[in-house]
This record gives structure tokens, C-alpha cells and sequence, in this order.
């Protein structure tokens, strides 16, 4: 078993990546711009220049800053209170402390969004480096927010899983040496995720169950 464990937020840990893709979908709308289904693709697992860019290949007029600041205002307003959890994050977490591998997030969403909904899960004390999309210059699939993650576990990126929704997270994770294990969400694993992820399982549940059988 590797000494770390890397785990990406929106759509792993919580089925939040859900309320980003409404989002995009109704501000499309509220900017006047038609939306455009496979920008939702694009854009998923994306963080800071990357996002930017992917918005700007889509959506050339509109004011980009402002198009993500409201998408990040209006997931933080549904995260507030309560937040879904994806099925198997407790049992997984707590199987990684009690074989003492170090936990770090590694998302592209903000800091604050970050605590915060750790927080409202009440998972916050299990992770022992944070590293969200403002400390990094490249988004994923750059492998920077992993290399950076690994780096505050106090770790080789060698040394550390990868756990992934998105194919940029899954490409981002092998990129950086981790072994990249994707959970799909809204994305479907292509032959080349396979070809390069450590495993994809349905579940945190299933994934658990290779890790107890030594299969990852």
C-alpha cells in the first residue's frame, strides 16, 4: 500500500460536480450566450487559466471572471448547509488513517469552498495538506495540483494515490507519477484512462475493496 493518498472533491468525495454543471447551464442563459452541452465536458475538472480558457473557446463575448464568479457563488450558496456525500467516502477515509496513510485534497475549487464543505461533512481532521485551484498556475490535466499535494504529505508523488472523477484528474494524476484510480461521475473512463489509471471502480466502496485485497 502507498503512504498517501491524494483525493480530488467535486463529484469523488461529494456529488457536487452535479451542481456546477446546472450552474453553467443556467447562467449560459442569464449571459445570453446558448449553451453548449459538450462545454460541460470540457470544463469539468478544470481549474483557474485552464477553466478560462476552455470558457473562452465556448463562449468568446461574455466577461469570463464574472461568468465563474457567479458559478462559484451559486454552488457555495446549495453547499451552505448540507452537502451529499459520495457512497463509501467515510469507510474509505478511515480505512486509509487506521493504515496510517497521509490524506491531502487536491481540487480545483477554492480554498474556501474546500473548508467549507469538508467541514459540513465533518472530514476535515483527516486530511493533512489542502491544495485547491488558487495555489496552483496550471490546472489539470497539468500534473501541478498532485506534484504540490504529494509535496505537502511530505511525499513522492510515486509514493501516493490519485483518487478522480473527472479524465483531466485521471490524466493529471498519471502525468504527476501517482497512481491514478478513477471513480467515474459524470464522465465515462475512455480506452485511454484505462490504459493509464490504476483501476476504475463504480464506487469509494469498490475501490476500497481492491485496496483491501491488495489489488491497488
Amino acid at each position: 500500500m502507498k503512504k498517501g493518498a491524494i483525493f480530488d472533491m467535486d463529484g469523488l468525495l461529494f456529488d457536487t460536480e452535479k451542481y456546477y454543471q446546472e450552474s453553467w447551464v443556467t447562467l449560459a442563459g442569464e449571459f445570453g450566450v446558448e449553451h453548449k452541452p459538450e462545454f460541460l465536458k470540457a470544463v469539468s475538472g478544470t481549474s483557474k487559466e485552464s477553466m478560462f480558457e476552455v470558457i473562452r473557446s465556448f463562449y468568446p463575448t461574455i466577461d469570463v471572471q464574472e461568468f465563474v464568479r457567479r458559478c462559484l457563488e451559486m454552488v457555495e450558496k446549495r453547499t451552505q448547509v448540507s452537502i451529499d456525500e459520495k457512497p463509501g467516502l467515510h469507510e474509505i477515509l478511515t480505512f486509509f488513517r487506521e493504515n496510517g496513510v497521509r490524506m491531502a485534497i487536491g481540487s480545483s475549487s477554492t480554498r474556501a469552498v474546500i473548508e467549507n464543505n469538508l467541514r459540513t461533512a465533518g472530514i476535515t481532521d483527516y486530511f493533512d495538506c489542502i491544495v485547491s485551484g488558487q495555489e496552483i498556475k496550471r490546472g489539470k490535466p497539468d500534473p501541478e495540483i498532485f506534484l504540490l499535494a504529494a509535496k505537502g504529505l511530505g511525499l513522492s508523488a510515486e509514493d501516493c494515490y490519485v483518487f478522480e472523477d473527472a479524465v483531466n484528474g485521471i490524466r493529471a494524476g498519471a502525468a504527476a507519477g501517482c497512481a491514478a484510480v478513477m471513480i467515474p461521475d459524470l464522465a465515462e473512463p475512455t480506452q485511454e484512462i484505462y490504459r493509464i489509471s490504476a483501476g476504475v471502480y463504480e464506487s469509494l466502496n469498490q475501490a476500497l475493496l481492491a485496496l483491501r485485497r491488495g489489488e491497488i
